[in-house]
């Protein structure tokens, strides 16, 4: 009796914390911390000495804009707009293993057999994140016109 209550709270948060979602003016307030930060990171590939500290801040900040936007809600949220969000979701998951997978092979050919050699062909969680935020973005804009 006690391990079946220990599990349904363990579902009721897992559930609570799945159904998580911002309002909708979140979504605006999400982009435009991204236009901006986007903007910023422009900017500084023109400065020669930007301090290496702000690049991480930057990246993190776009990571957060990204994923604000991601969990806010759309003005009329009903059944069919939730499961397009958890499709774009999935695809969003899958493009980026895909790309995890493909990525490295892909700089090894580009590094090896066309530019010489070079011994920096990792790549960030940083490409990842925004990649699959990108992606989930992009597929669930895609499946609410279409549908």
């Amino acid at each position: 009796m006690n391990a079946k209550k220990l599990m349904d709270c363990e579902r009721t948060k897992i559930e609570k914390w799945s159904e998580f979602q911002l309002p909708n003016v979140w979504k605006l307030r999400g982009t435009i911390i991204c236009l901006l930060i986007f903007g910023i990171m422009i900017a500084l590939k023109f400065i020669d000495n930007e301090p290496l500290w702000l690049k991480d801040v930057l990246r993190k900040g776009l990571l957060v804009g990204l994923l604000i936007v991601t969990l806010s809600k759309e003005k009329i949220e009903d059944e069919m707009v939730t499961t397009l969000r958890f499709k774009a979701y999935t695809l969003a998951f899958i493009m980026a293993v895909m790309y995890s997978l493909i990525q490295p092979v892909a700089d090894y050919i580009v590094n090896n057999f066309i530019y010489e050699a070079s011994m920096n062909n990792g790549f960030s969680y940083f490409q990842v994140l925004s990649f699959m935020l990108i992606i989930q973005i992009m597929f669930f804009e895609i499946l609410k016109r279409n549908r």
